[in-house]
């Protein structure tokens, strides 16, 4: 079905890889197409997680520059719409998105982890922006970066194109685990394991809810979260998770 991806289904978890290795898992138009439909197949599955990865050595080196190099202004102006569709569907679905991180993830592959709910790195994973060394600056995978590591720490990562290791990753909020190459797999499914306990409605809403409110001013993001919580009491989740916290027992999630 896809020429550039693998698309696995275990349980409850989907795992999207990047299936290009050859190509260090260069985001062409083709693979961004590819991305963006098997996000969307995924969201509207009854999958509750959702695991984005990379074959090969690196994660993803951004953008293909063989196919940007070969279009005009209106077709490299397409192929950024394409990018900024999939990091939205990324976000917009309402299952947990996690990344799966190994070897390098640079430029757009770097916007790719910032846009995950989630992210967990191995020991050898570097992140950088690059084209602040380069001759295209790294102008939309900063905007996730941004929201997920505060302006200094962003200017120092545009500005300068250098790679980060794991630890400082770590440390600037741009992932949410580090553990040695050996045990990356069983750090995802942990996390994503906790990440996708409790009522399926509830956490799509929330999730909706969080990205909705983030970064606006407080009063603005306070009268976001009100109005939905005061609707998302009464779903049929949230009416159990009272009731089974009053009645002292084990709550049986609806669907």
């Amino acid at each position: 079905m896809y020429q550039h991806l693998l698309v696995k289904r275990d349980g409850d978890t989907v795992t999207i890889t990047m299936n290009r290795a050859a190509r260090r898992n260069s985001l062409s138009a083709d693979h961004l197409a590819e991305l963006l439909a098997a996000f969307r197949e995924a969201g509207t599955s009854d999958a509750t997680g959702v695991v984005l990865a990379g074959d090969g050595p690196v994660f993803s080196a951004g953008h293909d520059f063989g196919d940007v190099a070969a279009r005009d202004l209106m077709g490299v102006r397409e192929l950024l719409t394409l990018c900024t569709e999939l990091m939205h569907t990324m976000q917009s679905i309402p299952q947990v998105v996690i990344a799966r991180v190994h070897g390098l993830a640079t430029a757009a592959g770097c916007q790719l982890v910032a846009s995950c709910d989630l992210a967990v790195a191995a020991e050898s994973a570097g992140f950088a922006l690059p084209g602040g060394k380069g001759g295209w600056f790294c102008h939309t995978p900063a905007v996730p970066v941004a929201r997920s590591i505060g302006r200094k720490r962003l200017m120092e990562l545009a500005l300068t194109g250098d790679v980060i290791d794991a630890p400082t990753a770590l440390d600037w909020g741009l992932v949410n685990r580090v553990v040695p190459d050996e045990q990356l797999d069983d750090a995802v499914a942990e996390l994503l394991a906790r990440a996708t306990r409790g009522s399926r409605a509830s956490k799509a809403m929330g999730k909706v809810t969080l990205y909705a409110q983030l970064d606006r001013p407080e009063a603005d993001a306070y009268a976001i979260a009100l109005e939905v919580m005061a609707a998302a009491s009464q779903l049929p989740g949230a009416r159990e998770g009272m009731a089974a916290f009053l009645e002292k027992r084990k709550p049986s999630w609806p669907d």
